[in-house]
């Protein structure tokens, strides 16, 4: 489980398509207390440490992962130099600060403007219909690993606001129009959608 507060903005340094897809992954965590097999979300994608060295970690990417995920862009899967949006996996008696995300990608959002607000930036997403009856007003997504909140939304349109502090720690002040990020819809409202359909 991760919370969607990005602690660290990693860069794709190696790529290989063997089978599956492994990539390195450089960071500032302190791997010596990381463990292989520890969870590291990348973009919002939960990935599984394989391999590890000072300043960077190495992780297999299923068919599954690749498809549901922005991972793609164009022919090319994670371009080396892509910087990417890092979490280390909850544990127990870290504070909540942002809201419960698991790592699972639902499917990719596509930005549609970008519009600078005050000091704060206001992003505005197109979501796959499927899962646009999951976003609500004033509710929680998790956009490339990042917790955000929803302003509002217009059938599959849907948008937020993203403050300096977040733009300057994360990859959100290089994110541009017709770009596809990550989303991840927030688990509480799968499961009020999943109870309503018994009831109606």
């Amino acid at each position: 489980m991760f919370t969607g507060i990005i602690t660290d903005v990693g860069e794709v340094t190696k790529v290989e398509m063997r089978g599956d897809l492994h990539a390195r992954i450089s960071t500032r965590y302190d791997m010596a207390g990381v463990d292989l097999g520890a969870s590291i979300a990348c973009n919002g994608i939960c990935l599984t440490v394989v391999d590890k060295g000072t300043g960077w970690f190495d992780v297999d990417i299923s068919a599954e992962s690749i498809a549901k995920t922005n991972i793609m862009q164009g022919n090319v899967a994670w371009p080396v130099g892509t910087k990417l949006n890092l979490e280390r996996a909850l544990k127990l008696g870290d504070e909540l600060g942002g809201h419960i995300v698991s790592g699972h990608v639902d499917g990719v959002a596509q930005v549609v403007s970008v519009l600078d607000e005050g000091e704060s930036t206001r992003f505005v997403f197109e979501a796959p219909e499927a899962l646009a009856r999951f976003i609500a007003p004033k509710g929680s997504v998790a956009l490339n690993g990042t917790s955000l909140t929803v302003n509002d939304v217009a059938r599959c349109q849907f948008g937020v606001n993203i403050i300096p502090h977040t733009k300057a720690h994360t990859t959100w002040h290089a994110v541009q129009a017709g770009e596809m990020v990550n989303l991840e819809i927030d688990t509480l409202a799968r499961y009020v959608a999943r109870l309503a359909e018994f009831e109606t």
